[in-house]
């Protein structure tokens, strides 16, 4: 699939027809849910979020402008969604324990005192992640787990590219102190990190 292919099933769904934007669902599906279960640590709350991105999408067909990339407009639909739902829940506490991210991410053939230690890692991730500030979380995540560009990322948030820069490298900063502090062994939770795009 095509950026001119994408464009073809915006403008027949702008027309009407849900045929054309089930494939725009289908096409963006991941992504959005990728982006959404990064910055709400949570796979139900995920779904919801996908589910809602797409209803807010297709009520806003026909504000798309080609200034941007349709991708881009479709992960800062889903990214404003994310931060709106966080600063709802602010001040709530979630527990790991109730949403643990080794138990979703795939597993690969390893002894379980590996297993336990790469699985401590990833929460540890996560957990750093889940702190952050939205403002930083979403240009993390959008670098590291979907390789956009800063330009793209800039997109997404409506930014400068250096203000896309200058809150990545706070984000880091961040995850560095995080990784300080945490009980993880500091080079798991690097490799944990780089295995999930950190």
């Amino acid at each position: 699939m095509n950026a001119a292919q994408e464009l073809e099933w915006l403008k027949l769904a702008q027309r009407g027809d849900r045929a054309a934007f089930a494939r725009l669902m289908q096409a963006f599906q991941g992504p959005v849910y990728n982006l959404c279960y990064r910055m709400l640590g949570n796979a139900a709350e995920a779904e919801d979020a996908t589910q809602e991105t797409f209803l807010r999408v297709y009520t806003r067909l026909n504000t798309y402008s080609q200034d941007h990339k349709l991708s881009s407009w479709v992960l800062s639909i889903a990214s404003h969604y994310c931060i709106d739902r966080l600063r709802r829940r602010r001040g709530e506490t979630v527990s790991l324990d109730e949403e643990p991210v080794a138990a979703v991410l795939p597993a690969h053939e390893a002894g379980p005192e590996e297993s336990a230690l790469t699985a401590e890692a990833r929460e540890a991730v996560q957990a750093a992640v889940n702190r952050l500030d939205p403002a930083y979380r979403v240009p993390l995540i959008l670098r590291y787990w979907h390789d956009l560009s800063y330009a793209e990322i800039a997109d997404v948030m409506g930014l400068t590219v250096q203000a896309v820069k200058s809150r990545l490298h706070r984000a880091r900063l961040q995850m560095v102190e995080a990784a300080a502090t945490s009980e993880a062994p500091l080079g798991l939770m690097a490799s944990a990190g780089a295995r999930g795009g950190l």
